[in-house]
């Protein structure tokens, strides 16, 4: 490429209409995209680096293009628009141009303005389901606006949720969706960056379609999203799940039935004892729940059987009173009638064992108390054995000095002429039976 001869004609440009910076930077990209001529490839740019073509372009022509882009920024947004568009009606033509040109100006506009990708994600994703039969269209537009998740996080989030969420179920769109996921959070490793952008609206979608059999996307696919689900996980529940978890426990609730896969069930059950131990307001929303949900509230209620003593304190209260509840609920629900009887029963019955479980948690004071006694009898004996005699231990003349030391002896001749007689009766009954 000639620079002296772009900067000719860019001079021109700004000479001709030197009060409109949006025909410049379009002879920009015109000129790039005329020029720059490279092999076909597949629209995504899959088999290159994330930041291919503009990673070809020497020093100078990135310093060329992003002064003008400087001088154009108002016009930034509109010419955005103008290069996708432009790409989308040379896939019409038959050869069309190479369209490295446009795709060297998307690139250069946003990294340093990559929220202009998504300040119109909503008419992107209309023309994306207007050329839901022409995937290289659609695949185009997903790349352009994808450019904006290499430099910020958030806004590749954005992306990501607005436009390829939406498509996912879509065969020849799904690949290129879920490879632009898993390489956007391999690029930001930091996900605090990302906190706020996920939530329950986007977030269940999305275990659905890792964790669900038969749905529309290939196994190898599922099996991809399901290794990035658990940061997808952490984005959802952000920086203070303490008081955003239970906004999650409802759907979560809803959908640990019975008949759930083992896989999901396993994960519905981990996630919703989260819920319970970090944020207290999820047993509000259980009790709010539980009448409408008894067979997921069962499961859940065993789950809890074998897993509740881990949590603190405070969640073991809540989990006492909150099972307490539950068994007046049982009462009236079974006092009703035999409608739904099963699953009240099913219910019932785990917060018996939970209440006993829990009943049998309280401080062991009799076992202290026993290894107390048997420690202080372990002291005295050792102490009678090593002064020779009682009268001439510590224990004795400690009890002495306080007074007590007769009154010791009277209790001591009662219990042992009390143990006596005991064990003579027990002996004569033997006798008189043999």
């Amino acid at each position: 490429l000639d620079l002296a001869d772009l900067q000719k004609e860019l001079n021109k440009s700004q000479h001709v209409f030197p009060e409109n910076p949006s025909v410049w930077v379009k002879d920009l990209a015109g000129y790039l995209n005329y020029k720059l001529q490279a092999p076909k490839s597949d629209p995504a740019l899959s088999q290159h680096a994330h930041d291919y073509p503009y990673c070809l372009v020497s020093k100078e022509l990135k310093g060329v293009i992003r002064a003008l882009l400087a001088r154009s920024s108002g016009v930034l947004e509109l010419f955005f628009d103008h290069c996708i568009y432009t790409m989308l009606q040379e896939l019409d033509k038959s050869p069309g141009e190479s369209l490295h040109g446009y795709r060297i100006c998307i690139q250069a506009v946003l990294l340093d303005r990559p929220k202009i990708a998504t300040m119109n994600l909503g008419k992107y994703l209309e023309v994306l389901r207007s050329h839901q039969n022409r995937p290289a269209k659609c695949l185009t537009i997903l790349w352009a606006l994808g450019q904006a998740g290499f430099a910020d996080l958030t806004e590749g989030l954005k992306v990501w949720l607005g436009v390829m969420l939406p498509v996912l179920g879509i065969k020849a769109l799904s690949p290129y969706a879920v490879a632009y996921l898993d390489r956007l959070l391999m690029m930001h490793p930091n996900l605090t960056k990302g906190f706020g952008m996920i939530g329950p609206k986007d977030f269940f979608p999305l275990l659905d379609f890792a964790f669900m059999p038969n749905n529309s996307l290939p196994p190898s696919l599922q099996e991809q999203l399901r290794q990035l689900y658990p940061r997808l996980k952490v984005l959802a529940f952000g920086a203070k799940p303490e008081v955003t978890l239970h906004t999650y426990f409802p759907s979560f609730l809803s959908r640990a039935t019975p008949s759930c896969p083992p896989d999901m069930k396993r994960e519905l059950l981990d996630s919703m004892g989260q819920c319970l131990s970090v944020d207290p307001l999820s047993f509000s929303v259980w009790r709010q729940l539980y009448t409408k949900h008894l067979p997921q509230s069962s499961l859940l209620l065993n789950h809890l059987l074998g897993s509740w003593d881990s949590g603190g304190r405070k969640v073991r209260q809540a989990l006492q009173e909150t099972v307490r509840s539950f068994k007046v609920t049982n009462e009236e629900l079974a006092a009703k009638g035999p409608g739904g009887d099963r699953d009240v029963a099913a219910c019932d019955a785990a917060c018996k064992n939970l209440l006993h479980k829990m009943k049998g948690r309280g401080f062991p004071w009799s076992r202290l108390l026993l290894v107390v006694l048997v420690f202080v009898a372990g002291l005295l004996l050792h102490d009678v054995r090593t002064q020779g005699s009682f009268q001439a231990s510590s224990s004795a003349r400690l009890l002495r000095s306080c007074g007590l030391l007769s009154v010791s002896q009277q209790a001591w001749h009662k219990v042992s002429h009390g143990a006596l007689e005991g064990y003579r009766r027990v002996v004569g009954a033997c006798g008189g039976r043999a």
